[in-house]
């Protein structure tokens, strides 16, 4: 066979699959104005309740850049493929949503489409949004349309070739997407399904406390088990681990407070995680809160695989010492007991011994600030010491700290000046 010959067939055996994906694509858009929600709200209540579920959402977070006007979109969110930038929202008939009707905004959550039916990004986390129910959507999008219009432009994403195109979109989705609403699950009770519906749906818990494959999926809406936000340089520790971020142990009340206002006697809240607090969990209702816990604390719990332990280093500990007594122990103490309302105890932390030292290397060179929200206005913070520890020193201190006081990180305890260097080329910040 030729060259020519062969050339054309893979050609047309490559627009075949095409033409397929697509067409299986487009059998997810289901009937847009099914399960109308209710009509008997009047619009002030709509906006209203929109308003809370785009908390609940936190949505802001992503549509809004740094001190730009609300919802008008631009905000970059770094994946392994590229930059995504979030979209205007506002009713902006040139950028945002002003030509929008609600059936094309429910397409958009539950199927993953844009108005004009391109296929979406899954950084944009539909995954999560496809379980949010018909009349939420219909709140959220009267509360969108509520909004001052910004005609802020949208800015075209940053992805690499293929995953900038509308082919592997499609096929992403065969792989990876099913739309489905939330289906409340019988063997338990009203409150228990509404914290899974808020966790897995609006919440998009999962979209950070996830392992994704090389593909950037997660396995499923109810997998917790932690995963890397390699592009942010954090982990979001696994929420079925003891060992790393589970809240089983803790009391609902603990829990509830933590959601509330970023600290409690176990823990503060750092990082995208406070953000997350910040702009979200601080302004949901108490039975929300309580119904979020609820559902938090039933997770199944599974201890992750560890890693190969390496062989202790004493001189980098030693090191480590000294930098701690110099930099540290003023505020976390001798014995790396802390101060309780202040300075958390470095002793038994479990950002500081889980297997991986990225959360605890993040926030020695960032600074530890907890997010300022109304139940704790003035939150102590720590100073970053990027400009005053060089990479061998970070290493030294974290190894230094996996190891004190009786603790005893999961998988390699000493850290090493290569994983310090690994962790800053992964950061797009």
């Amino acid at each position: 066979m030729s060259w020519l010959k062969l050339s054309l067939l893979l050609g047309a055996g490559l627009l075949g699959a095409a033409a397929t994906l697509l067409a299986l694509n487009r059998l997810d858009e289901g009937t847009p104005t099914s399960a109308s929600p209710n009509p008997a709200l009047d619009q002030a209540q709509s906006v209203e309740r929109g308003a809370y579920l785009a908390r609940a959402g936190n949505c802001m977070g992503c549509h809004t850049q740094r001190g730009g006007t609300p919802y008008a979109g631009g905000r970059a969110i770094p994946t392994p493929f590229g930059s995504v930038f979030a979209p205007n929202l506002t009713p902006s008939k040139t950028q945002g949503l002003g030509d929008w009707s609600a059936d094309d905004f429910w397409r958009a959550l539950h199927n993953g489409r844009s108005r004009d039916g391109r296929l979406l990004s899954p950084a944009f986390p539909y995954n999560n949004y496809s379980l949010v129910t018909r009349a939420d959507a219909d709140a959220l999008y009267a509360y969108l349309r509520s909004l001052p219009p910004s005609d802020q432009p949208n800015r075209a994403h940053e992805l690499r070739f293929p995953y900038n195109t509308q082919l592997a979109l499609a096929a992403w989705r065969a792989l990876y997407f099913r739309p489905a609403v939330y289906q409340a699950d019988p063997r338990q009770s009203a409150q228990w399904n509404r914290g899974a519906y808020l966790s897995q749906g609006l919440g998009h818990c999962n979209a950070c406390h996830a392992p994704r494959n090389s593909l950037g999926a997660v396995s499923g809406a109810e997998d917790f088990s932690g995963g890397m936000l390699d592009a942010l340089a954090w982990y979001a520790p696994s929420l079925q681990d003891p060992q790393e971020a589970s809240v089983v142990s803790w009391s609902p009340q603990a829990l509830r407070q933590w959601l509330k206002s970023g600290r409690n006697e176990h823990s503060s809240a750092l990082g995208p995680m406070g953000e997350v607090i910040l702009g979200s969990t601080q302004h949901l209702s108490e039975p929300d809160l309580d119904a979020m816990a609820l559902y938090l604390q039933s997770l199944p719990q599974r201890a992750l695989p560890q890693p190969e332990v390496r062989r202790p280093e004493l001189a980098l500990r030693e090191r480590g010492a000294k930098l701690y007594d110099t930099h540290c122990a003023s505020c976390h103490g001798d014995a790396g007991q802390g101060s309780p309302g202040a300075y958390p105890a470095l002793a038994g932390n479990r950002t500081v011994t889980m297997a991986t030292p990225a959360n605890l290397l993040r926030i020695i060179q960032r600074g530890g600030f907890a997010p300022a929200t109304a139940g704790n206005p003035r939150p102590y913070g720590m100073p970053p010491f990027a400009g005053v520890l060089d990479d061998a020193e970070l290493a030294a201190l974290a190894s230094y700290l996996r190891s004190a006081w009786g603790n005893q990180a999961q998988g390699p305890s000493d850290v090493r000046p290569m994983d310090v260097l690994q962790l800053k080329s992964q950061r797009v910040d």
